[in-house]
């Protein structure tokens, strides 16, 4: 079985960029633009990681992250917080939402890849 990575991202250049760039090194990469309702497409999607950006329309990235945490199915999900907003704060807000990794915009490809290729599950 594939590995699966749901995007919830509501820029489309960043939405194409991170989509081209995991599809080449063999992910499925779903996407989602809306934060109202990210939730329920992690539960029906159930990716392996997720890709979650922190400003988006309907609700903010650490609040859905709060709430996959709360989830015992989704409280170990493999989660990357993918911003522009990089300062401190910002980290640490993530980090007590317990958030797996942390990546500020712009990236760098072979970042990227090396950030998502470390919260693959190992099957």
């Amino acid at each position: 079985m594939g590995k699966e990575l749901l995007l919830i991202e509501d820029e489309p250049n960043i939405i194409e960029a991170v989509s081209f760039l995991l599809s080449r090194d063999g992910w499925t990469v779903r996407t989602h633009s809306n934060g109202a309702d990210a939730v329920e497409k992690v539960l029906k999607l159930r990716p392996d990681v997720v890709i979650l950006d922190v400003m988006l329309p309907g609700r903010s990235g650490y609040d859905i992250l709060r709430d996959l945490r709360a989830r015992s199915e989704t409280a170990n999900l493999p989660v990357m917080i993918l911003t522009a907003r990089g300062q401190n704060r910002d980290r640490e807000l993530a980090e007590r939402t317990g958030v797996t990794a942390f990546m500020t915009k712009p990236f760098a490809n072979g970042e990227m890849l090396e950030a998502v290729r470390a919260l693959a599950p190992v099957t």
